[in-house]
């Protein structure tokens, strides 16, 4: 699905720059890709790391997946290769969140690591935050919160990852949250912000 089939097409090039736009908005630009099973808390999570951001006056803004699949991606199944062509797009769009110099944050299953692998090959250097925010799969089916996995195991919703479809944990990820032994979302909130400050992507004004 992603075959190139543009032809005569030329990359335009702006006068202002990644760096001038950073350098604008007082912090690097960078992308954050949230990835776990579904009620893992991904999305809370990025939510929660938003609005910390947006306090400290950082150009922030979320990419959900429920959110895209409403839009951009409407067109996309769950099928393995509509998955990889949902996580291509996605990509492309958080490059250009980033080119913006903001930080973008992505909340996705996003299975597979050849397609978030992409993504990270996409971005530069330094671009591109992996988080896995680790739930096991009992607890993730307790929560349950959109009762998607009642629907997956009674048949309902096939392709479903974690019941009829596979996830494939990050092996090397920058941020490890885990949401079994630690179920308080600003918490967890915390961590990603402190990352972001140990690494000087924004800084620290409390």
């Amino acid at each position: 699905m992603s075959d190139v089939k543009s032809t005569n097409i030329h990359w335009h090039e702006g006068e202002i720059t990644k760096q001038d736009r950073e350098r604008q908005n007082g912090h690097k630009g960078v992308c954050i890709w949230y990835t776990g099973l579904s009620g893992s808390g991904k999305s809370s999570i990025a939510v929660e790391v938003e609005k910390k951001l947006f306090e400290k006056g950082v150009k922030t803004y979320v990419l959900d997946g429920d959110n895209i699949r409403h839009g951009l991606n409407k067109n996309l199944g769950f099928s393995p290769e509509d998955r990889t062509e949902n996580i291509r797009r996605i990509g492309e769009v958080a490059k250009l969140f980033v080119d913006a110099g903001m930080v973008v944050m992505t909340a996705f299953i996003s299975p597979y690591k050849e397609d978030r692998n992409n993504v990270r090959k996409l971005l530069g250097d330094g671009e591109f935050i992996e988080v896995y925010v680790e739930a096991d799969l009992e607890t993730c089916e307790q929560r349950d919160p959109k009762g998607l996995y009642k629907k997956a195991r009674s048949g309902e919703i096939k392709n479903f990852t974690g019941i009829s479809a596979p996830y494939e944990a990050p092996e090397n990820p920058e941020l490890i949250i885990n949401t079994t032994e630690e179920t308080n979302v600003t918490k967890n909130a915390e961590k990603v912000i402190e990352y972001l400050i140990s690494n000087k992507y924004i800084e620290n004004n409390n």
